[in-house]
């Protein structure tokens, strides 16, 4: 998807990796269209960019972001950036997070996806992009609610590009994996090859160049993940 020009919607703007991606759109020539809760510090953000606007919504709330939708008069892609993310082991179970990471990571993609897809149908060409986590390869040690959510993400891409394909909306699944942010503020543990919001944002707009389906950084953490999720479950959880 090239950028100069397009109109893309970008739901996850306000903070972290969603402002560096904003302003990565931005410099390449890219019309935008931010969305976040935070009503005023959208504003601001969309002040200080070249054509970009601010489109408040609630991604855990259908009838907001069909509102805010409808205020949409033309649109090339969609990237879903929303995400929760408090860590949290079984021991320390909170069910209120946990949904809250499902209704914000996952549901709330649903509902955008909802909203756009049949318009992308409908003119046979579109382009949705789910920024997932590496995370949602295998289950991974307290990361209960926010692991889920993001495999379920993974799966909901591999199910729309099977069956979109043929039909001119592109799908794409990038998953990163640390990236330095208000949320990753929260982890306690050691991140392996922890990246700056803006490294990450580089990556994903390189992704957003090509054609390809799944992206995921950065080398070699991405790997190693990949490969831990293919072990056999005898090893996985030797002794456990």
């Amino acid at each position: 998807m090239a950028f100069h020009g397009k109109t893309i919607w970008l739901v996850g703007a306000s903070e972290g990796l969603g402002l560096a991606l904003a302003k990565q759109l931005a410099a390449e020539g890219a019309q935008l269209i931010l969305s976040a809760r935070s009503e005023d510090r959208l504003h601001e953000i969309a002040k200080n960019l070249p054509n970009a606007r601010a489109l408040p919504l609630d991604v855990s709330d259908l009838s907001s972001i069909q509102h805010a939708y409808a205020q949409i008069k033309h649109l090339d892609g969609v990237i879903y950036n929303a995400g929760a993310y408090e860590p949290m082991s079984a021991q320390n179970w909170n069910t209120k997070s946990a949904l809250n990471m499902v209704e914000v990571n996952l549901s709330g993609a649903l509902r955008v996806i909802g909203c756009v897809l049949p318009d992308f149908l409908a003119q046979e060409r579109g382009d949705i992009t789910l920024i997932g986590s590496l995370s949602g390869y295998r289950g991974l040690p307290k990361a209960i609610g926010y692991g889920a959510s993001k495999s379920a993400l993974i799966s909901l891409a591999e199910t729309l590009r099977h069956d979109l394909k043929g039909t001119g909306v592109g799908v794409r699944l990038i998953n990163p994996g640390f990236i330095r942010t208000r949320l990753t503020d929260k982890n306690t543990f050691k991140m392996p090859m922890l990246m700056e919001p803006e490294q990450a944002a580089q990556k994903i707009c390189a992704a957003l160049l090509r054609k390809r389906f799944r992206t995921d950084f950065p080398a070699p953490f991405s790997w190693a993940i990949r490969l831990y999720g293919l072990l056999p479950d005898g090893i996985v959880y030797r002794g456990k």
